[in-house]
């Protein structure tokens, strides 16, 4: 019987199967420095190490139990995983830099101090809950369909919506992408010409409110996430962040060995000093909502 050779090793680039390795950009990444984009420009401009070696190449494998990684000389180590509220003013988008100029959401974070990803999106025309973090896995838990995570908004629509028309929404509406699942939809309130809704989703397509209440003859004129998954905005002011509660995280589906970040929900200022509470949501004006950027954001759906 002829010797065995052994397996060749994995060559550069290439994962060996079942090894508790990473990426060397990703390494980076979850250590809460910066973006995947930007650790790949920091790994090419010859600012990182692995073991004392200068390695140029973001898809070297690293492995974290024995790898030494430095950044400017200096050590990169794991950091507990941060979660964070947000509640996002209309104006803004969800997105790291955007070529236009347009201010972002992280525009409103300078200061957190850590590398963080949104969890879905809100459109620069809606406002309201936004969280953002570290943790990926975390992030495709509130994201994906399957784990059917709802979040409510309150919408404004543009016409008087008939028992009818809400009634549509709740059994599902037909999309150019499929129809919807059903939906938990209530009137909170109609004025002379518009109608005031809460609903409820547990899927997330692309801008998915929007297209529904389009889908029922109707638009939206304000839209606002007020809860995902139970956590509300609560009297969080318009344009602050903070941290998540152990609490919050526990309901959200997050084991009490990852909460180690949480401070007892910090506030953070970001530039407003305005409260909003869900009432005050229904009824502030319109003309508020038009306010410079600089100043207070007051997303409303009056």
């Amino acid at each position: 019987m002829g010797v065995k050779k052994p397996a060749p090793s994995s060559p550069r680039g290439r994962r060996p199967p079942k090894t508790p390795l990473k990426t060397l950009e990703r390494v980076l990444s979850k250590a809460g420095l910066g973006s995947r984009t930007e650790a790949r420009k920091w790994i090419g401009s010859g600012r990182v190490r692995v073991n004392g070696k200068l390695i140029q190449t973001p898809d070297h494998w690293v492995d974290l139990a024995r790898d030494q990684v430095t950044l400017d000389d200096q050590p990169v180590k794991a950091r507990d995983q941060i979660y964070l509220l947000l509640y996002k003013p209309t104006g803004y988008i969800t997105a790291y830099k955007d070529p236009e100029g347009r201010p972002t959401v992280y525009d409103l974070i300078a200061d957190a101090g850590r590398w963080v990803v949104p969890v879905g999106r809100l459109d620069q025309d809606s406002s309201g809950l936004l969280l953002l973090t570290s943790d990926t896995r975390f992030a495709e838990r509130i994201t994906n369909p399957d784990y059917k995570i709802p979040k409510t908004y309150l919408v404004k629509a543009s016409t008087l919506l008939t028992d009818e028309q809400l009634q549509q929404l709740r059994d599902g509406v037909v999309l150019n992408d499929g129809p919807t699942q059903s939906a938990h939809v209530k009137r909170v309130r109609d004025s002379a010409k518009y109608s005031f809704i809460e609903i409820t989703l547990r899927e997330g397509r692309n801008r998915q409110v929007r297209r529904m209440i389009n889908a029922i003859g109707s638009k939206v004129l304000k839209l606002v996430r007020i809860e995902i998954g139970g956590l509300r905005i609560g009297d969080l002011p318009i344009g602050h962040y903070r941290e998540l509660t152990s609490a919050e995280l526990t309901m959200l589906g997050v084991g009490s060995s990852q909460t180690g970040s949480t401070r007892n929900a910090e506030l953070r200022p970001a530039r407003s000093k305005s409260r909003l509470s869900r009432d005050r949501v229904l009824q502030s004006s319109s003309r508020k909502s038009r306010r410079r950027r600089s100043k207070s954001h007051l997303p409303s759906v009056d």
